[in-house]
């Protein structure tokens, strides 16, 4: 049986890094859903043309696609042992349908389901301030990492400048939409007896032991 485990947590709260930290420690397949929308699109797969035609639509992808996406991934040789999902599922039909398959798959079910819990105030404070410089694309932080000169890049001397993604009304409604979508998520697996809640607002190496703890 695949050991399964799904990572949750809102943008800013470190899930990629820690989803690192998780594959080389259990030797467990990483699965980013949005790493693998970009290998999809980029191949043009089946799967990925018909999700891009959902996308220049700007509708959302139906679940039945992504699910047909995770499956193939989990098929790969590497996800012998299991894996860790990431970005993936994000409601509760998914998780419902993703239980679904594993169980018509003889695959076990989700062993643990990690939260990275952050205050979303702090998610927006990590998330507003960040600038990037137009040569290099080396970024700085308002707060956290500032750089020497104001609005020039340290490195090269560029112009920095603020993606739209990094502006705080951009980065407040991520994190909204977020919280709507997820919080009915977090109630499905904390009933299935699965969920392990980290604090994601202590240091990065606190959140890395508290993490190891919950799935070891």
């Amino acid at each position: 049986m695949a050991d399964l485990i799904v990572l949750l947590g809102p943008p800013g709260a470190g899930k990629g890094t820690q989803a690192k930290v998780l594959n080389q420690s259990l030797n467990l397949a990483h699965i980013s859903s949005g790493d693998l929308f970009r290998d999809h699109l980029s191949r043009k797969t089946e799967l990925g043309i018909l999700a891009q035609g959902y996308m220049q639509r700007g509708e959302l992808v139906p679940d039945d696609l992504t699910i047909a996406m995770i499956r193939e991934r989990m098929k790969q040789p590497d996800c012998a042992k299991g894996a860790i999902l990431d970005g993936f599922p994000r409601t509760v039909p998914q998780a419902e349908a993703l239980d679904t398959w594993l169980a018509d798959s003889k695959l076990g079910a989700v062993r643990k389901a990690p939260y990275i819990k952050v205050e979303a105030q702090v998610l927006i404070d990590r998330l507003s301030g960040r600038w990037s410089c137009r040569a290099g694309g080396h970024v700085y932080h308002e707060k956290f990492n500032p750089p020497k000169a104001a609005g020039k890049c340290d490195v090269d001397g560029s112009e920095l400048y603020q993606r739209d993604d990094d502006k705080s009304e951009t980065v407040k409604n991520r994190i909204r939409v977020y919280f709507e979508q997820t919080l009915p998520l977090i109630e499905y697996y904390r009933r299935k007896g699965v969920l392990a809640e980290i604090d994601g607002a202590k240091p990065i190496g606190d959140v890395t032991r508290e993490l190891l703890a919950a799935v070891k």
